[in-house]
């Protein structure tokens, strides 16, 4: 992302929440008066069409063909998208997707209110597919959440923002968790009752699980390779793919220096380097491909949901993100680049100590990376350390791995709403 476009930080989001309170009055207000219809399901995703909100959509379709599903699109390029796959759709902002979110029973969403009208949600049945198993603290387990533009010293604006996120977080009728540990975790974030975190695994990750492994691997390379608008090979992939950090520039960024480096080795090993920068980063990744073709961005704007692309991947380089628990599923070796553990832990804060994390293999440069990178590839026992933290990350963090972690999903959704009726 280049560093001209204005960075998106919590500060600036929680001072557009405190702004729209009378927007949200306005909605509870409606919700009381506008009747919801049984048999509709609204679905929203902040990336785009993807993530556990699509997979649920579509058990939603195969379980009862006569309910009425409908997207909740951000653009104009979600409503193409939409068109595509055969999904009906509107305009979250539009009038049309302010009167389906109050008509609609269930409301799915993957990131927060704002993926469907966030105005309409008041009374109706929310599922939250909370986008991956934190490892940073969220909400109110951070207090990096709770900052605003508006009056940024203020005490009393800090509590208004824990209340506001305590009685939204309340709206929450069920939050499916890939295991107990993450359950845990996403319990103290919103501050939700034991019975409306429930392990069910994640929904996102059954494209991970179903099928035989070199089935999974074809079909991902086949998407890649679609993405990127270029001709297969048979070319090892790596793919970096860093956190956000509120606003920050990325400081995984190489220098020239270490963009050289990375090029003679993926000449070397015939590999190529998938960057995916997260949709919110901050920096220019502009000059890797410069280096050398074997690297090529492989952005949000070219793929939304990065996990069906996750087979593909033979090694996964990241930081903090979430991508590593989703990835473990693979059973593959993960490299941990994360130049800024102290400043990002005594910032934002994680669940558990970063050598935890990363299994005490994390490294603090692209030199030290890519020095690890070779010793896998020319180390067996090194490479196996990798996996099997891998797999280690994946035992722990995963209660399910037989692809039906959607359908689990679902009946915990239509069990509650015959007891709510």
């Amino acid at each position: 992302m280049p560093e001209t476009t204005p960075a998106i930080t919590f500060a600036a989001g929680n001072a557009k929440k405190l702004l729209a309170l009378p927007g949200y009055a306005l909605g509870a207000v409606a919700s009381l008066l506008v009747p919801r219809r049984r048999d509709l399901w609204v679905f929203g995703s902040g990336p785009g069409i993807g993530e556990g909100a699509l997979a649920l959509y579509r058990v939603a379709e195969r379980e009862r063909p006569g309910r009425r599903l409908l997207w909740l699109a951000r653009d104009e390029s979600d409503l193409a998208t939409a068109a595509r796959l055969s999904i009906p759709a509107v305009l979250k902002s539009s009038r049309q997707g302010l009167w389906a979110t109050l008509r609609a029973r269930v409301i799915v969403v993957t990131h927060g209110f704002g993926d469907a009208n966030r105005y309409g949600i008041t009374g109706g049945f929310v599922v939250q597919l909370w986008h991956g198993i934190p490892l940073k603290r969220i909400n109110l387990d951070s207090a990096e959440t709770l900052r605003t533009r508006l009056l940024p010293d203020s005490a009393l604006l800090r509590r208004m923002l824990r209340l506001m996120y305590r009685r939204a977080a309340r709206s929450i009728d069920i939050l499916p968790a890939a295991s107990e540990v993450s359950a845990r975790r996403l319990r103290t974030a919103f501050d939700l009752p034991n019975d409306r975190v429930v392990v069910t695994g994640d929904p996102r990750d059954d494209v991970l699980l179903r099928g035989e492994d070199a089935e999974r691997s074809a079909a991902a390379r086949a998407l890649v390779f679609e993405r990127l608008g270029i001709a297969p090979s048979d070319s090892r992939i790596l793919l970096y793919a860093p956190t956000w950090r509120d606003g920050e520039a990325d400081p995984g960024i190489p220098t020239d220096d270490e963009w050289r480096r990375i090029a003679a080795l993926l000449d070397a090993s015939d590999s190529i380097l998938l960057v995916r920068p997260h949709p919110h980063g901050v920096g220019d990744y502009a000059a890797g491909p410069a280096f050398s073709d074997r690297v090529l961005l492989f952005d949000s704007r070219l793929c939304t949901d990065v996990t069906p692309a996750l087979p593909a991947v033979d090694m996964l380089i990241t930081d903090y993100s979430s991508i590593a628990y989703d990835f473990a599923l693979t059973g593959r070796p993960i490299v941990f680049l994360a130049p800024d553990v102290d400043a990002y832990t005594a910032s934002r804060g994680l669940y558990v100590a970063y050598p935890t994390f990363s299994g005490g293999s994390e490294t603090a440069s692209w030199s030290e990376a890519l020095d690890l990178i070779e010793r896998a590839d020319t180390a067996p026992a090194t490479r196996k350390r990798l996996a099997e933290h891998s797999e280690s990350l994946a035992t722990a963090h995963h209660a399910y791995r037989d692809g039906l972690n959607t359908d689990r999903v679902y009946r915990e959704i239509t069990t509650r709403l015959k007891e709510h009726e």
